[in-house]
């Protein structure tokens, strides 16, 4: 089993960059049932699980994505990882770890950071972990190398063109079928990150809760092939997407499955977004 899969990693939180943070934050306090604060430079929407930082600078960029490991001993075990393999540790930047935590770029330049979460205080809301983290890139390959053998994440699933090239990649860093993926595309960055209700019943609450607040569900409800999680799409005010998802496969031993890059794969439902 690879390192930050015995660590028990999973998606913490997130900071997205936008040349309006404080816009951006009361939007995601809105539409996502977070509180939010003012931390440093930083905006803080928090709810049940779920946190997400915003900071000044270009829409729609990733700051970075931050996974909390169980303990110090297993953020040891990753870092250890990461450094027989070469790669380039730094101070981490994230105000919601402990001091242990560092951070790694990515063959595309996206900034990850691993550590242990900080206590916190657990806010009230509609159920909806941080689940899930998925990056553009251009050479899906390259991306799933560098986290599976520099971080320990397990490949879950592939799509694959009809001529072999690997289109998506779905990887683990616990139990859940993906804490993170990636999809080609002719840009780099993110695609979008998710939110887990849980099961259907919850996934209506937050469908009626954008249909209280008249924000427009862009895609689904549909049914993703990898993963086989019931999902919906929505888009914050710079353009990133967001989604709800429900009962995410849980995955603890099997090999990897292969799809065939075709809209019913990304959803069995109904109409797909195909990002190439």
């Amino acid at each position: 089993m690879s390192s930050a899969v015995r660590a028990g990693a999973y998606l913490h939180h997130i900071q997205l960059e936008s040349s309006d943070p404080a816009r951006l934050a009361d939007f995601y306090a809105q539409a996502l049932d977070m509180t939010c604060t003012k931390l440093g430079a930083h905006w803080l929407c928090e709810g049940p699980s779920r946190r997400i930082l915003f900071a000044q600078g270009r829409d729609k960029s990733l700051g970075f994505g931050a996974f909390a490991c169980r303990d110090a001993e297993a953020l040891e075990e990753v870092r250890s990882q990461a450094q027989r393999h070469g790669v380039a540790l730094s101070p981490s930047p994230s105000p919601l770890f402990q001091d242990e935590a560092f951070c790694v770029r990515d063959p595309d330049g996206n900034a990850i950071v691993m550590g242990v979460a900080a206590q916190q205080v657990r806010p009230k809301g509609l159920r909806g972990p941080i689940q899930h983290l998925t990056l553009a890139t251009r050479d899906p390959k390259a991306i799933e190398r560098f986290y599976v053998e520099a971080l320990g994440f397990m490949v879950s699933d592939r799509v694959l063109a009809d001529d072999g090239v690997v289109n998506t990649t779905f990887m683990r860093s616990n139990h859940e079928h993906h804490t993170l993926a990636c999809f080609r595309q002719e840009r780099t960055g993110v695609d979008h990150h998710s939110y887990e209700a849980g099961d259907w019943a919850i996934m209506k609450d937050w469908c009626d809760r954008m249909g209280a607040l008249r924000i427009p569900i862009i895609w689904g409800p549909g049914r993703h092939g990898p993963g086989d999680n019931i999902f919906i799409f929505i888009e914050d005010p710079d353009g990133n997407w967001i989604e709800v998802s429900a009962e995410l496969e849980v995955v603890h031993d099997r090999p990897v499955k292969h799809w065939r890059h075709e809209p019913r794969t990304l959803n069995s439902w109904g109409p797909a977004i195909m990002r190439i």
